[in-house]
């Protein structure tokens, strides 16, 4: 299949080469722009630089892309990506990190178990609120120190998917802020259960929902094509009925 991927500009790079090993190709599609606050990446840098910090969380790879050169050189309190390609990121500019093996930033505070109670969490991201993220760590006995290092900015532009065989939404707001023609023959797919809510409660639940990785939503594309039929798929297969 061609499938149109939403993604911000400069975060598409191995997005070909992943899909043609699940036997596909793909290209991607913007909804969204961004524009980094360099005096708020600034101001970041010299709080990891005194010290003040006791871990950092990177949710997503871009601003990994845009600390990862800025603190390497830095010593680095426990670092922590969201999945394998913000580590990777990280680890591209020099910046060693741990990696979570889920992909979902519920999943943080469980990961750090106990060890977070009293903890300064600093948190570079977009300048989208989280609020059930900063509420999660103030409960667990953290504290937040949340950075929002890049604004996201609708083109307001409609996406060209023409050729596409199906579209896949990469987060709840690129979703939210496409402009496209709906077609009932095209594959609708969510990389994660966090988008694919945002888009049933619009009206228009995904044929095909991932893990919150491209390879786990390519890979039950293929379970969907190779059934055929979506009634014979549930939850379970993250495989949804429309």
């Amino acid at each position: 299949m061609k499938i149109a991927i939403t993604r911000l500009k400069g975060k598409e790079a191995e997005d070909e080469s992943r899909c043609r090993k699940f036997g596909h190709e793909c290209f991607a599609v913007s909804p969204m722009r961004y524009e980094v606050h360099q005096d708020r990446v600034a101001a970041f840098v010299r709080t990891v630089e005194r010290g003040e910090l006791d871990c950092l969380f990177f949710t997503s790879a871009l601003p990994a892309m845009v600390f990862g050169p800025l603190i390497r050189e830095i010593t680095l309190p426990r670092t922590i990506a969201i999945g394998p390609q913000t580590a990777k990121a990280l680890r591209d500019s020099g910046v060693s990190c741990e990696v979570m093996q889920t992909h979902y930033s519920a999943d943080f505070i469980p990961y750090l178990g106990e060890w977070i109670n009293g903890k300064k969490i600093g948190i570079p991201r977009a300048d989208v609120p989280n609020p059930a993220l900063i509420s999660a760590i103030i409960e667990a006995g953290g504290i937040p120190y949340e950075i929002r290092c890049y604004s996201l900015i609708p083109t307001e532009e409609e996406l060209d998917i023409n050729g596409a065989d199906a579209i896949l939404f990469t987060s709840a707001m690129s979703f939210k802020k496409a402009i496209w023609k709906r077609n009932r023959d095209l594959v609708i797919m969510a990389i994660g259960e966090v988008t694919a809510s945002v888009m049933r409660e619009s009206g228009l639940p995904p044929k095909v929902t991932g893990d919150g990785t491209l390879e786990g939503t390519l890979d039950q594309l293929n379970r969907y094509i190779g059934t055929g039929d979506l009634k014979n798929q549930g939850p379970a297969g993250n495989v949804e009925t429309p």
